[in-house]
């Protein structure tokens, strides 16, 4: 068990194998599967790993698009490192989410993991349960603050990605404008949120701001569904959206609804977590989303090396992390690609900042420091200095989003949740 981790993670990606299906009472379901260890790579042959097992634990199943990049990221990664794995999907986040990962411990696990914000709680209870088991949680703030060695958070610096999403979105309101389609005042964006916290804010307007880069006169309105995964409020959200004028349509919530609603009326989209091309194939321009194998990867190695794992981890464009689908060429505007690896070579080489102060103000304001809430508490104090350098500092202090600060530009619908 106590291999080199290089070695192991130079195996080939073997096929998915899963074995057995089968519902619980509660309507949860659950996968297992194993992947084949000691498979050869070139003239190499890694290490058998049949003794660690892992469990994951999901808000959804794969009708979500937020949960289904995450179940396949972990077949992915647990058949590369050729490790066995259980699948819990449709988990609520409340007690049900402890009961789960007790049940797993129970099943041999030696690592859970979960994948939504409000699993968090309930992942900490399990910890401080089974400090003999790894937990690792994606989207949570506690665990630099908690100090459980066995507790780790885990997200990615998706908005670099959101932002170039962006710059496609404006590249195609400026072709709109360009061809009489709209005029510059026209340039109106819609967006779909799932609720007011930081990570949505953090991406809508990273998004805004990729897209202004390129179409300085672009607005945004946003909507919120009080939901991560409801595809009727998605849908009636990106509908208002249109009625009220907006151009083209992203979102941060999880089903097909808006994506569906664009294609009906014909307005361009931006997605999120995957490529909608097959049922959008008219309207869909491109899709950012976190690649969580290289997390999955690490967590797992750790333990198999009995390395300790980091308290708060963030995925980068550069650790493979961040990553866009492909451009759809018959709905993007012409120059999308080329424009976009330019983009990304300068987020890359860090002359490029996604929130520079110099391109947004508040209240007519530029900012020249924010205290944001990164340790956060019972009472989400502000309490780091997040601008400095002329930028605030997004997922560098946790690696969860802090970015709460509402730019101008962009209108709030409803502030309800």
């Amino acid at each position: 068990m106590k291999k080199s981790i290089s070695i192991l993670l130079a195996m080939l990606l073997a096929l998915s194998l899963f074995a057995g299906c089968g519902s619980t009472s509660s309507g949860e379901t659950e996968t297992s599967g194993s992947a084949a260890a000691g498979t050869e790579t070139g003239s190499d042959t890694a290490a058998t790993t049949a003794d660690v097992k892992v469990g994951f634990i999901f808000l959804h199943d794969e009708n979500s698009t937020y949960d289904k990049n995450f179940i396949d990221a972990a077949v992915e990664a647990c058949d590369t490192l050729g490790v066995e794995y259980v699948l819990r999907t449709n988990i609520p986040e409340g007690q049900e989410c402890y009961n789960a990962a007790a049940e797993l411990v129970d099943d041999g696990c030696d690592i859970v993991f979960a994948d939504s914000f409000g699993h968090e709680d309930y992942m900490i209870q399990a910890a401080k349960e089974f400090p003999d088991v790894e937990f690792c949680h994606a989207t949570g703030t506690r665990a630099h603050t908690e100090g459980l060695s066995n507790y780790h958070n885990a997200f990615a610096s998706i908005y670099e990605g959101r932002y170039l999403a962006g710059v496609a979105a404006g590249m195609k309101l400026n072709e709109m404008i360009e061809t009489g389609e709209i005029t510059e005042d026209e340039a109106k964006i819609g967006y779909v949120g799932a609720f007011t916290y930081a990570e949505v804010i953090s991406g809508y307007t990273s998004f805004f701001l990729g897209a202004r880069s390129v179409c300085p006169s672009a607005t945004m309105e946003v909507t919120f569904t009080g939901s991560w995964y409801d595809e009727t409020a998605e849908k009636e959200g990106a509908n208002k959206l249109i009625q009220n004028g907006c151009k083209l349509i992203s979102q941060h919530a999880d089903s097909m609804g808006a994506p569906t609603a664009c294609e009906t009326a014909g307005v361009p989209n931006v997605s999120y977590n995957g490529s909608t091309i097959s049922a959008c194939p008219n309207t869909f321009i491109i899709s950012s989303r976190i690649n969580w194998a290289p997390y999955f990867e690490y967590m797992i190695g750790c333990v198999i090396s009995g390395e300790e794992i980091a308290a708060d981890w963030t995925g980068t464009i550069e650790s493979g992390s961040v990553v866009l689908t492909d451009v759809n060429e018959a709905v993007a505007a012409a120059g999308t690609t080329e424009a976009l690896e330019e983009v990304r070579a300068a987020l890359l080489d860090g002359s490029l900042h996604v929130f520079d102060t110099s391109t947004f103000t508040v209240d007519g304001e530029t900012l020249a420091g924010y205290q944001a809430d990164v340790d956060t508490d019972a009472d989400y104090t502000a309490d780091t200095q997040a601008i400095s350098d002329g930028y605030f500092h997004e997922s560098e202090y946790r690696s969860a989003p802090y970015f709460d600060i509402q730019i101008d530009g962009i209108t709030l619908l409803d502030q309800a949740f």
